[in-house]
């Protein structure tokens, strides 16, 4: 479907397989019934950390150009 992250499914396993080198991920496999075993991914104590650390980061910048916008006539 067309969500907030609408595109390829296939472009987000390189993210994730990324991110679970990087050891803010963790994953596992489960068999399946109707196909091949799935591989589940959980955000761990790490990357929660990170995440943190990344929305601090979002939030300043987007404060920054918020402030700039606040001159610019619509």
């Amino acid at each position: 479907g067309e969500g907030v992250l609408s595109g390829k499914q296939s472009a987000l396993y390189p993210v994730l397989r990324n991110l679970e080198g990087a050891g803010l991920l963790e994953s596992h496999v489960e068999p399946s019934s109707s196909g091949p075993p799935r591989r589940y991914y959980r955000i761990n104590e790490r990357g929660h950390e990170v995440l943190a650390q990344w929305r601090q980061a979002w939030q300043a910048t987007r404060d920054s150009v918020d402030s700039v916008l606040e001159g610019v006539p619509q």
